[in-house]
């Protein structure tokens, strides 16, 4: 399954649960009981949350794309470079020398977005995705701040 088959199944189930709980608290709101009032009025935060989170992906993952396409088109993406074992997993030592070499690129211009995100890039292949994640939204956001300088010139 892609990720992006992966996502779609487990939005729809975010919605799903999202409506079970708000049938949930309209019946627990409807026994008239303060203990169930004040569980079916709980159950109503919950659904926000989820749609929330489910927002804030949906706008990492076009401002994601949105980057890739720029830098494609500028021909900057970060080639495949790594050495991979015959099951086709990711070298670790191939990773940490890419790494190795991103994170200077990074450290020498940190006003670039090009360079942030191939480091998220470089954190991606080298199995940390919390750091990816982290780099990739610090790249969105240079770019997003470079823009209006670009537009205007």
């Amino acid at each position: 399954m892609t990720s992006r088959t992966g996502f779609f199944v487990l939005s729809g189930v975010l919605l799903l649960v999202a409506l079970v709980c708000v049938g949930e608290g309209v019946q627990l709101i409807a026994t008239g009981k303060p203990l169930g009032i004040g569980l079916g009025l709980c159950a109503f935060v919950v659904p926000p949350i989820g749609v929330w989170f489910l927002r804030q992906t949906v706008r990492f993952g076009r401002a994601s794309e949105r980057l890739a396409r720029e830098l494609e088109a500028e021909g900057g993406l970060p080639v495949d470079e790594l050495k991979r074992t015959a099951g086709g997993r990711i070298d670790r030592d191939s990773a940490d020398a890419v790494f190795a070499r991103r994170k200077a690129e990074a450290e020498a211009s940190p006003g670039d977005w090009r360079v942030f995100f191939r480091l998220a890039v470089a954190y991606a292949d080298a199995g940390d995705t919390p750091r990816a994640r982290k780099t990739m939204q610090h790249a969105i956001r240079l770019h997003s701040t470079n823009e209006p300088a670009r537009s205007t010139a």
